[in-house]
């Protein structure tokens, strides 16, 4: 039964669940601020529900991810990925940046 690590806590999930129902069903939001109100309840329409994969595999993403991961504020290659398109399938930790989709991942200079 794999974990998820978010916002200082651990859940179990089972292989196959949606990962945004997991932290919602857990009362964790992968939403900041009113986008909890305001998203398109994973259908990849929003990309509020943006977060970071930090540790663990997951799969590649689908063309309608791809699709919403295109458009401002996204990027592809910001490496931020839709919770409400993660299968879960492996161990995770997972991390929500600020702004209202997510998007601020702040610049380590190393």
């Amino acid at each position: 039964m794999p974990t998820i690590e978010f916002k200082g806590e651990t859940i179990e999930a089972d292989v196959g669940d949606n990962l945004r129902q997991t932290l919602l069903d857990a009362g964790l939001s992968p939403h900041n601020g009113k986008a909890q109100y305001t998203n398109c309840r994973g259908n990849a329409l929003c990309g509020t529900c943006a977060v970071e994969i930090v540790e663990g595999d997951v799969s590649n993403p689908t063309g309608k991810e791809r699709r919403r991961l295109k458009l401002p504020p996204h990027s592809l290659d910001s490496g931020l990925r839709l919770s409400c398109q993660l299968t879960i399938e492996d161990d995770l930790v997972v991390e929500k940046h600020p702004g209202y989709w997510g998007q601020k991942i702040e610049q380590n200079d190393s």
